[in-house]
Parts: C-alpha cells; structure tokens; sequence
C-alpha cells in the first residue's frame, strides 16, 4: 500500500493499528515531493539564513543561531531533552497507528526530512518494532514533542522497544533484522517531534470504538425495550423524521428494526389496546403505560449525538492524518520556508473533548435503563434485581440479590466516565518561557476519550448481562429474531444467572464481544434469520 500524505484513511489506520506487520510504501509523487523540499532545505541552509529549529535553537531559544555544522548535532540534542514522559507505555496499536501516521504525515513532502526516516519508519511498521512510549508529558503543541521523541529516539538505535512480545534495547533488535539507524541531518529530529501523530493515533482509534459503541448502544436499548415491555412506537419514523437529524434518524430505525417481531416491546396501537376502554367512566388509571421513562424513549436523541458527532470526527481526523503537521515547511515552488503552527492539536483536542461528552452520555443512558431493570418499583412485573424466580415458602427466598451489586459497580464506571467528560482544551496553560503560551492538550483529550469508551464498555456489558437475565424471565419465545440472536451469541459463553455468583469474568466477556464486534454481529445475523 502506498503513502503519499493525502489518501491515507481511518480504516486503512486502525487496521495497521490492529495487527503485527503492515507494509507501507512511499508513492513515487510524494518521493518527489520529499527530494525537493530535502534540497530547498540544503540550499537555504548553504546561504546562511536562519531557519527555525534547522539553525536556531527551539522555542523560545529562537533567537540563538548556530552555524551548519551544528545542525545534525541540534537534532539529537531536541530528541534527548525531550525524553521525559511518564505513565504507562503507550497500547502498541496506539503506537503502530503513531508511526504510521507520523511517515504518512512526512511523506507530503512539505517538511525537508531525509527518506531514511520515512523509510525506517514504514520498516518498524513491517517488522512490529514498537517504541517504549510513556503516556504522559505532550501538551498538544508544538505537537507531541514528548512522547514522538520516543519514537525518534528509536529511530536512531537507541532506547528501547516491544517486539515479538518482548521489550528490548534498539540497537539489538535493528541489529537482527539487519536494519540501519538513521543518521539525522538538518530539520529530521524536529520533523518527527513537531506534529499532532500521537494525539491523532488515539483518536482515530477512539473514533471507530466510538462508532461500534453507538450500535451497540442501540442494541442495549431495544434488549432493554423488551424487558421493561417497552413501547416501540417511540421509535417510529414518523418521530423522527420530523426532527431529521441523521444520527437520530439513524438510532431510530435501529432500535425499531431490532424489535420488530417482537411481543414484548409492543407497538403504540398494541400497547394502548391493552388497556380497559373507560365505558363511561370519568377516570381510571391505565394497566400498561402508553410512554416509556425519557430513558428508553429519547435514546435516540442521544444516542443520535453520538452518531451524528462521528461524522464530522471521521472528516476532520481523515484531514489530520494527511496533513504537514510540523514547523517549519518548505514551498519548492516558491523556494520559501514558512513558520507556522500546524502542529497545534486543536482539532484534535476538540473532536475528542466532544466525542467523550457524547459517550459519556450514552454510559449514563445505558445507566439508567439498568436502574429501571434492576428496581421492583420501575420494571413491570420483573423479579427484584432479576433474580431467578422463586416462590415465597422455597428454603431459597429472601436470599438471592442478582443484580443488585451489577447496579452498583454500573453506577460508579458511569460517575467515573462522566468525570472524564469535562474540557480538556479549557486547562491549556502558558508553557516554555511563554513562547507556547497557548496550548491544545489534545492528548490529554484523546486519552481522555479512550478511558471514557472502556468505561462505556463496561456499562454496555453489565447492561446487556442484565438485559439478557431480563428478557429471558419474561420468556425468550417473546423477543424479536435481532434480539433473540444477541441474546443467543452472549449466552454462548455466560450463562443465566440462577443464583448470585461472582460475575467479574461475565463482565469481562461481554466486553471482549463488544470490542470485537461480535455483539453487533449477533444482531445483523438475526435479522438474516
């Protein structure tokens, strides 16, 4: 597959991303680009004028010029100061979703970096050679100077990396695939530090786990229909196409189509059927309610946020990924050199503040529906907690509580993913001397976002645990073929809940479905049935 800085997409990233060893290679269009904007560099260089970061110092230090010779020294210097970062290392498809990113990003061919680098890059991406990358220390401008230093670092056949599931120094593992370290020359240090890559790798990541996370959601919300026999009219187009927003739109006719077939969530008409005519009486209180709490009823309208969001997300972070992301950029047509600040995460940090208060509010969602499930007060008819059924004189009454503990551990991920939720573009903070006195923190955003959809996770899983127990004390005959087939995939590997046990290893499982898009799977497959 070619790179050229321009068509690299999100699926194309997350599956790099994903697996051990993609092979990448660089069109022969942004080959050229690269050689001429590498020889733009070399002559101004040869006049003597000064160049950000090729023959000054960085940031503030702006003002101190060194001579040419210097220049392959102050390279290294850059990286070397930089190598501070703290926290775990860095998920290695968040780092595979880095390189690949970061090469692409170089290869538009505006930076003046040497093909050694894109090269040995795109050759750790084909081998899975993965820098140790600490989390911590990027302010999201002048890029992710701390934690891409990582990554350059490597490139140079030093520090340490993670291959074939072991971590070890550089140099050694260079050494066995017989690859070269790069020597770097004016601008290559700061090419490779100066961009928003490892902010925009969590992104793009966290934008297609968002995406799966919006179908699930409305799975979880057409189980949940069914066990609080619940009304699918609120689905119905007619609703939504009077407030056609796309997204909402979207969830809409995706919870409708789960249920349709199904006899537990009734339609408006079948609902209001079952109940006693009034006869001529002036006032009676209805059997079955003709509208369902603003929990199920409105799940469209935030789940449709959600959807709706993702659209722009994907247009923006496809723009990010294919873009010169650093300073300073070379115009061969022109023989310029331009400072600027592309490597500000503004973007990025904006996607990702908004994508995680919009996941954040689907958990809540997911939160609520789990409360009406769970509570003899709210969930019409079902067992409190939804335990198994039990009569009042057996030697097992009063002793069971089911879900109750599920509640409880589902109401703190939700507190603690909503915590997350908040800004974090609005904690920017005047940094280096003042020089970066105004900054992104689009990696604080984007890990932000990703602890937020783990959390989302758990919800959804301990919610369609719940919904399962729910739907199948009602009777599985009842549900419609989409949810029956989901029902089916998660009973595959945890089963009703007779009796209180420890469901941690439940949890876990379900999770896992999620993740790997098997409970969004289930759901298409029913609808085959």
């Amino acid at each position: 597959m070619k790179i050229d800085g321009h068509g690299l997409t999100i699926s194309q990233t997350v599956a790099a991303a994903s697996r051990e060893g993609s092979e990448f290679a660089v069109s022969e269009d942004a080959l050229r680009a690269m050689n001429a904007s590498r020889n733009l560099k070399l002559e101004i260089l040869a006049t003597g004028k000064p160049i950000y970061g090729v023959t000054t110092g960085f940031g503030d230090s702006v003002n101190r010029q060194i001579s040419p010779e210097k220049t392959a020294r102050l390279q290294n210097e850059l990286i070397r100061y930089h190598l501070n970062g703290t926290g775990p290392l860095t998920s290695d498809e968040v780092v595979r979703a880095t390189v690949l990113i970061r090469a692409n990003c170089l290869a538009r061919g505006n930076s003046g970096v040497s093909l050694p680098v894109v090269e040995l890059l795109l050759d750790f991406l084909k081998h899975d050679i993965l820098p140790a990358v600490p989390e911590r220390g990027s302010v999201g401008a002048s890029g992710d100077l701390v934690p891409l230093c990582y990554l350059a670092y490597a490139l140079t056949g030093q520090g340490k990396v993670r291959h074939r599931g072991e971590t070890r120094q550089t140099a050694e593992v260079l050494a066995e695939l017989g690859l070269e370290p790069v020597t770097l020359e004016a601008k290559d240090g700061l090419a490779l530090i100066n961009g928003t890559s490892f902010s925009a790798a969590f992104a793009v990541l966290n934008t297609e786990a968002a995406a799966e996370l919006a179908e699930v959601a409305d799975i979880c919300t057409a189980l949940a229909s069914e066990g609080m026999l619940g009304n699918r009219g609120h689905y119905a187009p007619f609703i939504h196409n009077e407030k056609p927003h796309s997204g909402q739109g979207a969830s809409a006719a995706s919870i409708h189509q789960m249920l349709e077939g199904s006899s537990l969530a009734m339609t408006y008409d079948q609902v209001v059927d079952l109940n006693v005519p009034l006869d001529g009486r002036h006032y009676q209180r209805l059997t079955r309610s003709i509208q369902d709490r603003y929990s199920l009823r409105c799940a469209p309208h935030v789940n449709g946020v959600l959807r709706d969001m993702l659209d722009w997300v994907r247009t923006w972070m496809t723009v990010e990924i294919n873009s010169s992301s650093d300073n300073p950029l070379f115009d061969p047509s022109t023989g310029a050199v331009y400072s600027g600040g592309n490597f500000y995460g503004g973007h990025v940090v904006t996607a990702m503040d908004s994508l995680k208060t919009a996941v954040a509010g689907v958990a809540d969602l997911l939160d609520r529906q789990l409360a009406l499930l769970v509570d003899e007060k709210f969930n019409n008819g079902l067992t409190p907690n939804l335990i198994a059924r039990v009569d009042d004189d057996d030697t097992e009454a009063g002793l069971q509580h089911g879900f109750k503990g599920m509640q409880i551990a589902c109401s703190s991920l939700t507190a603690e993913a909503l915590k997350h939720a908040g800004p974090a573009s609005t904690f920017s903070r005047s940094t280096e001397a003042h020089n970066q006195d105004k900054v992104s923190m689009a990696p604080i955003a984007a890990r932000d976002a990703r602890n937020v959809i783990e959390l989302t996770r758990e919800v959804a899983a301990i919610h369609l645990l719940a919904a399962c127990q729910a739907v199948e004390l009602r009777g599985v005959d009842e549900m419609s073929p989409r949810t029956k087939a989901v029902h089916a995939r998660i009973r595959k590997e945890v089963p009703f809940a007779a009796k209180d046990r420890q469901m941690d290893g439940d949890i876990a499982a379900v999770v896992e479905m999620i993740a790997s898009g098997a409970i969004t799977e289930a759901a298409r497959e029913g609808g085959n049935l």
